[in-house]
């Protein structure tokens, strides 16, 4: 297995149990003990976990480790400005691919009083548009990733080759301007790297903690987004740092 698998296998389960054992990661995925004690050691570099004695346990720090539920009870008030600034740039009768995330849910959760096209694999996105007349909704399927609520396939991957719309309203668990937006898991890489390729403008939706950080992938540059949706609570200096790239940056009113 690729170190960069092992990583992630290892993030998904220190997120399903809170804390790892060093002699249970080396019989599971069949490497040495001192292969493991590496790579917790690489990933508390960057912050993703704390080693202690014979393992490791979650940091204490807002790591977008968490399935959706609990990231939705985080910054609510911060999404749901974004989403509503979000609301106000889609027009009646536009097709957007909605990627999966807490942002883009409660964005969701806000159509329905115009006539839309929405292209989701969420399956909660997809719930909380079923019933909005004037939403047609298209699902991408495929196997349920993580503890999350997207579904990807490598069919429904290969279906979004022949797809084209006109936004797309991105999710992501890190920005920064050096090292661009990255994600935990490699599917979830891949599916948002080929939305990004389908879509004639990039929305990022992105509350105000997700900046400055790095996660374990990395999807795309910020050069990859037309216009960025954030909080005002983002710092002055990320600010500036954004500025020097050709996107527009939106906070609410």
């Amino acid at each position: 297995m690729l170190s960069v698998k092992r990583y992630e296998k290892i993030l998904e389960e220190l997120n399903k149990r809170g804390a790892v054992k060093v002699a249970e990661l080396s019989k599971q995925f069949s490497v040495t003990e001192k292969t493991i004690r590496a790579d917790l050691e690489y990933l508390e570099k960057r912050g993703y976990l704390k080693r202690v004695h014979g393992g490791a346990v979650l940091p204490e720090g807002d790591i977008d480790l968490f399935p959706i539920h609990k990231r939705q009870e985080g910054h609510s008030e911060e999404k749901m400005a974004i989403a509503r600034t979000a609301l106000a740039t889609i027009q009646p009768n536009e097709t957007i691919l909605m990627d999966g995330g807490s942002t883009t849910l409660a964005l969701a959760r806000l159509l329905g009083d115009f006539p839309v096209t929405v292209i989701t694999n969420d399956v909660k996105i997809a719930y909380s548009l079923i019933e909005k007349d004037k939403v047609h909704l298209l699902v991408l399927g495929g196997m349920r990733v993580g503890s999350s609520s997207s579904l990807i396939s490598s069919e429904s991957l290969e279906k979004l080759k022949s797809i084209h719309v006109d936004r797309l309203f991105l999710g992501t668990t890190a920005v920064d301007v050096k090292s661009g937006l990255s994600v935990f898991n490699s599917l979830h890489a891949d599916w948002k790297k080929r939305c990004i390729q389908c879509a004639n403008r990039v929305t990022l939706l992105a509350d105000s903690t997700k900046f400055g950080k790095v996660a374990l992938l990395q999807f795309a540059s910020i050069e990859d987004v037309d216009e960025i949706i954030t909080d005002r609570m983002i710092d002055q200096a990320v600010l500036e740092q954004l500025g020097q790239f050709d996107l527009r940056v939106i906070l609410p009113t």
